[in-house]
């Protein structure tokens, strides 16, 4: 089950904006000489959402969560004690949080959490199926599986099979289309001689052409009790993926240089692995990928204002909408939102949410 980034290369026009529906400011760090950056959210009910990341305080990172036990009318920032990466809730008290060095676990809904001494470093993603049966993936070319919870933790084998160098490959993505068939991608991207990023020598970036890397991804057919590793030279990472559960989904492509495009956005088949391209577009780069479960699909990204693609320079956040996957709308977003990268959301009673790495959270209202 894995999508290559040469199927079809096709720029889909968005529509006129959508008037009945605004995604709306919920909340916003604004504090002078201070900012915040969001690397997750989640809303464990639909009235209680943990936003997670750092407050930048005069250089000095200090990790936070910002939560609402409302739907979103207030929120209140309290300290955590690792700087989150990512989280995983799968019910309304049990989730996890993965920081660099571990895992942390919580039964409350996030409102307190406790550190799994055993849990391996360098993670960036968990998934559980159940209470007990789990997966985490991250750098170095790990990945692992864990039947008690969290407590202990074994390797996967397969993830190890691949002929890469362990310092240039990374674990990135994992998800289940049900709870046997799942897979995780991943890629490996030896540096190149100059590594200077494209924000930095904007001349240079724009004479840089995008180089194929491997492409990694592992498939398991029986809930992840055994894994099927394969490979191929691509353009591009596969950054998120999202199934319904009759296996058709949406992956989403993001290039590092100067592609012709700075995202893509692919049709995909669960049972076959079989894609097609649905969205790109030169001015927008898309950062990530939601399906509701109508079928229902949206893209949260930023507008690509000159010939630079990628900059941490915070620009225009852009939401569209499509019910067939082919038409996209451009939806109307708050003018204040603005992010280097926003990420979709959705809660269990089907309110949708958007959060940025500048501090910012909205809601889909109509």
């Amino acid at each position: 089950m894995r999508f290559l980034a040469s199927l079809c290369l096709c720029v889909i026009s968005t529509g006129p904006a959508l008037s009945a529906e605004k995604w709306k400011l919920q909340y916003f760090y604004d504090r002078d000489r201070s900012s915040l950056v969001i690397n997750d959210l989640q809303f464990p009910t639909p009235a209680r959402g943990i936003a997670v990341g750092y407050i930048d305080d005069k250089g000095k990172s200090k990790p936070v969560s910002v939560i609402t036990n409302d739907g979103g009318a207030y929120w209140t920032v309290s300290p955590l004690k690792e700087i989150p990466i990512s989280l995983f809730f799968l019910n309304g008290s049990r989730g996890w949080m993965v920081t660099p060095n571990g895992v942390w676990q919580t039964d409350e809904g996030g409102k307190t959490w406790r550190e799994l001494p055993k849990s391996p470093k360098l993670l960036v993603k968990v998934y559980f199926l159940d209470e007990t049966h789990g997966f985490a993936i991250g750098t170095q070319k790990l990945a692992y599986r864990t039947e008690d919870g969290g407590k202990s933790w074994d390797p996967i084998a397969a993830a190890a099979e691949p002929h890469t160098n362990p310092d240039y490959t990374v674990y990135n993505n994992i998800t289940f289309v049900n709870a046997k068939t799942g897979m995780i991608n991943g890629y490996s991207a030896p540096p190149r001689k100059d590594p200077r990023p494209e924000w930095l020598d904007p001349k240079d970036a724009t004479e840089r052409r995008e180089w194929p890397h491997l492409s990694i991804t592992l498939d398991t057919r029986d809930g992840g009790k055994t894994w099927t590793p394969s490979t191929a030279s691509m353009f591009g990472r596969i950054t998120q993926t999202t199934f319904l559960p009759d296996g058709r989904g949406l992956g989403l492509i993001e290039f590092t240089e100067n592609f012709k495009w700075p995202s893509e956005v692919h049709r995909l088949d669960g049972t076959s692995g079989q894609s097609s391209i649905v969205y790109n577009a030169t001015d927008r780069a898309i950062t990530d990928v939601l399906l509701r479960p109508s079928g229902v699909a949206y893209l949260a990204g930023v507008e690509v204002v000159g010939r630079l693609q990628h900059t941490p320079i915070p620009r225009r956040v852009i939401i569209l909408k499509s019910e067939d996957w082919s038409d996209w709308q451009e939806m109307d977003v708050d003018y204040r939102a603005t992010a280097a990268r926003a990420m979709l959301r959705a809660a269990s009673d089907g309110s949708l949410w958007v959060a940025t790495d500048t501090g910012m959270i909205l809601k889909l209202t109509e």
